[in-house]
């Protein structure tokens, strides 16, 4: 039988963050203090994946995630690809580096599920799409739960059919790339609370909700309106556990407004805005992960640099409410904030006899 959705100590999930941010390190802390840590399987190799897992059961026996990218291939615009490419030249140039070959690749979607498949890992969620019945099918076989993230209701009920064990609800107000399952504009830009209650009304499977989320109230809020567990990305990422470069931590800590924007990869994902954002996201290609590829050196030159007006900022709403602490103080801090938040709101219903 499937791992069923785990009695947390603290009702915390910790966002797979790929790319950088996410630690075998981090995600143990989270486990250790009573939350689900997961591991962010995308960008990594299957070996280094296989290395990652090895590591956070050296550093904790408690259960945790695996995130998997649900990439398919789509027609791309070659064209305006080209284009936004030619654009690049001069930031290019600016930074010494030649630009990545623009490509597609599935991010080893079937080595990596073999490989959690042998490691009989206790959650697998996935992001970008809905897998088949046949690959949830194979995780359940194997003892593995199966969630799925998604961003408006219809395609909560398509995770729901394909078997999915969970959800995982992504509001708008998300840092990262959106969970969308296709990249259009309009698709998938629904407020977490919103979401939520659009979701919970008609399905009867554990939600997790994610989204803006970055302290104790915001744990609460999401409990009350019919969620599980919160899971939290940004809030993390300055951490000591976690891997965020320098840059980027510091501009985690200002109070810079986020936008949307395919410029760095391709699809559509919030980060604070800075002139690469400004200057690139109006002829920005739908084209994931080409753009991704693209950009690639760009983005690795200027965090060499710690130059954060070149690189991919990813940050929630609420990003202004991150702390620097460790990420196991957190997990305890917002859950016994979420317990006073819930007691204040019955105080406050209360009051109203």
């Amino acid at each position: 039988m499937p791992f069923s959705f785990p009695e947390l100590v603290h009702p915390i999930v910790q966002a797979p963050m790929a790319g950088g941010p996410s630690t075998p390190e981090l995600t143990a802390s989270v486990c250790e203090a009573g939350g689900l840590g997961f591991v962010a399987a995308g960008y990594r190799t299957a070996e280094q994946l296989q290395a990652d897992i090895a590591r956070v059961r050296e550093l904790t026996a408690a259960p945790f995630g695996v995130n998997l990218f649900s990439v398919t291939d789509a027609l791309v615009d070659r064209v305006a690809l080209d284009r936004y490419a030619e654009k690049l030249q001069p930031l290019a140039r600016r930074y010494g580096v030649r630009l990545g070959e623009p490509r597609f690749d599935d991010d080893a979607f079937e080595s990596k599920l073999a490989l959690v498949c042998a490691e009989r890992v206790a959650i697998v969620s996935f992001t970008f799409g809905c897998p088949s019945t046949e690959v949830l099918g194979r995780l359940h076989a194997n003892g593995i739960a199966a969630w799925v993230t998604v961003t408006e209701p219809g395609e909560g009920e398509a995770a729901t059919h394909a078997g999915a064990d969970a959800l995982v609800l992504q509001g708008v107000e998300a840092g990262g790339h959106r969970g969308t399952f296709e990249d259009i504009d309009g698709r998938g830009e629904i407020g977490l609370l919103a979401l939520l209650r659009l979701i919970a009304r008609s399905n009867e499977l554990p939600l997790v909700a994610s989204g803006g989320i970055a302290d104790g109230p915001g744990i609460a809020a999401v409990l009350a309106a019919g969620a599980r567990a919160a899971q939290i990305g940004t809030a993390f990422m300055r951490c000591p556990e976690a891997a965020t470069s320098a840059a980027h931590r510091d501009a985690l800590g200002g109070q810079g407004p986020t936008a949307l924007t395919r410029a760095f990869s391709g699809r559509r994902a919030r980060g604070i805005v800075n002139p690469f954002i400004d200057e690139h996201n109006a002829y920005a290609p739908t084209a994931y992960p080409h753009v991704h590829y693209l950009t690639a050196p760009l983005r690795s030159a200027a965090r060499g640099r710690g130059d954060p007006e070149a690189i991919n900022l990813w940050a929630g709403q609420a990003h202004a409410l991150v702390e620097q602490r460790p990420a196991g103080e957190l997990v305890r801090q917002w859950s016994a904030d979420a317990s006073a938040a819930i007691e204040q709101a019955r105080r406050n219903l209360m009051s109203g006899d």
